[in-house]
């Protein structure tokens, strides 16, 4: 107990637990370790066991093997005053139980040796439950390896499938599959530096070199980059990143250069960084282009020379501020048009119904639309005639000039939208207007006259005409 320990050392200092911290710092040292792996995941911090698992298949030869990998990492980790216990087996189970239960800083079992670096830990290296591991010590089975002479049978039926399907996992029988943070990548490219770099313009070049690098295997793939981003390293075990998404697929190093330099003045080095990594997040087919006579790509998709413009306003601007009006297969003006992604094919789903709706019904309406419709007071001489006077935000407008009817009728062979329910339900009667001072106006009357409407209809200003 604290009370105990402050009795045996008065001076002991004590911090109040704080998970939320812990587990943090854990997933910012997991990103660190991208350095040496692509494929990392946390492993155990919800139950405060704060260990970090990484595939290095692959790896470790950029680093001059498994045993100068783990050197390396222990010597940084032991430079940022971590103790950490680490491990490199051919399964996850194997490497998981020697770092937690092996007694040494650091292990390599060698390929095919998980038998025999399993034999003498106790059972709850397996990665079990408490209370299956309680039981199999009961039974006088405290070690890995003298489960080897029990059947798996009678393991079977006294623990069920947890027991057996942990050492088939520790053995590499059985596959354990990751969930890697970030997802997985399969095109990246990196460089390592023998020395720190800070200076803007030394990490300019690199990324360069490394775009150069990326978009290089992107072409012997048949692929262009969707998304890329450019992380650095630190001395310090922090990592600073910057990223760039684009519209349509690309492995133009020149362009994807171009998306990363804006960001490049926002990275902070600090002590420099000693390694830097540029993946591509996201990624698409991309054919070789067709060249034309005078050496220059051919431009076969349509937007295919808006697209870098697009990236670089979104780059700047944010992705979701860029965007284009596509129709809606609606009477409601409102609902007429939504936002899509700048470069989106037009299709019929845009239209919402079967067919695409004609341009020559959206260019009759204003080129501004209020949010809503709002409420005004208006005088019309004879019913269905367009107004002689109406006010608005408390000015009087007088009409010179009224084109109207057009009659929207509500659309009945499907539920309205909410936001659109309580205007929406009746008759919309709409003029283009024209007061004395040359500004032109979309009003309409909601409702009837006569029968059994109501006798004097609300009337709405929507829009303005140019």
């Amino acid at each position: 107990m604290l009370t105990d320990a402050r009795a045996l050392a008065p001076g002991l200092s004590a911090h109040p637990l704080a998970p939320g911290a812990d587990a943090g710092a854990l997933a910012s040292l997991a990103d660190w370790c991208g350095r040496y792996s692509p494929w990392i995941t946390l492993d155990g911090a919800a139950a405060g066991q704060y260990g970090i698992c990484l595939d290095v298949t692959g790896c470790a030869h950029l680093f001059g093997g498994e045993a100068a990998m783990l050197d390396d990492l222990a010597r940084r980790l032991a430079g940022f005053a971590i103790q950490a216990r680490i491990a490199i087996a051919d399964s996850l189970g194997a490497a998981w139980a020697v770092a937690r239960y092996g007694g040494d800083v650091t292990t390599i079992v060698p390929a095919g040796g998980a038998r025999a670096a399993l034999a003498r830990l106790p059972v709850a290296a397996l990665r079990l439950s408490p209370p299956a591991a309680d039981a199999l010590a009961r039974l006088g089975l405290g070690r890995i390896g003298e489960l080897w002479s029990v059947p798996r049978g009678a393991l079977t039926a006294r623990f069920g499938r947890e027991v057996t399907y942990r050492l088939d996992q520790a053995l590499g029988r059985a596959a354990e599959p990751l969930s890697p943070r970030p997802p997985r990548t399969s095109f990246w490219s990196r460089l390592a530096f023998a020395e720190p770099i800070g200076h803007r313009d030394h990490i300019a070049r690199a990324a360069g070199q490394l775009v150069a690098e990326l978009c290089a295997v992107l072409a012997r793939e048949a692929r262009g980059a969707r998304r890329v981003e450019l992380r650095l390293y630190l001395a310090d075990g922090t990592v600073q990143r910057i990223g760039a998404g684009l519209n349509r697929a690309s492995r133009d190093p020149a362009h994807l250069l171009r998306l990363l330099a804006e960001h490049l003045p926002s990275l902070e080095a600090g002590f420099g960084a000693d390694l830097m990594i540029l993946m591509a997040g996201q990624s698409d087919p991309l054919p070789a282009g067709q060249i034309s006579l005078d050496g220059r790509a051919a431009k076969d998709r349509p937007g295919e020379d808006l697209a870098p413009l697009l990236d670089r306003l979104g780059n700047r601007l944010g992705p979701a501020n860029i965007a284009r009006f596509a129709p809606v297969q609606s009477h409601l003006p409102e609902v007429a048009a939504r936002l899509v992604p700048p470069l989106r094919p037009a299709s019929a789903a845009d239209a919402g119904l079967g067919k695409a709706v004609p341009w020559r019904h959206i260019t009759r309406r204003p080129v501004y639309l209020l949010p809503r419709p709002e409420l005004i007071t208006a005088v019309a001489e004879v019913p269905d005639s367009p107004p002689v006077l109406f006010r608005w935000r408390g000015i009087a407008h007088r009409v010179q000039r009224g084109d109207g009817p057009e009659r929207l009728a509500p659309e009945w062979w499907h539920d309205m939208r909410a936001e659109t329910a309580g205007l929406a339900r009746e008759t919309r009667d709409y003029y283009r207007i024209e007061d004395s001072r040359g500004q032109r106006y979309w009003l309409y009357r909601r409702g009837l006259y006569g029968g059994d409407m109501r006798q004097n209809p609300d009337w709405y200003l929507h829009g303005f005409f140019a």
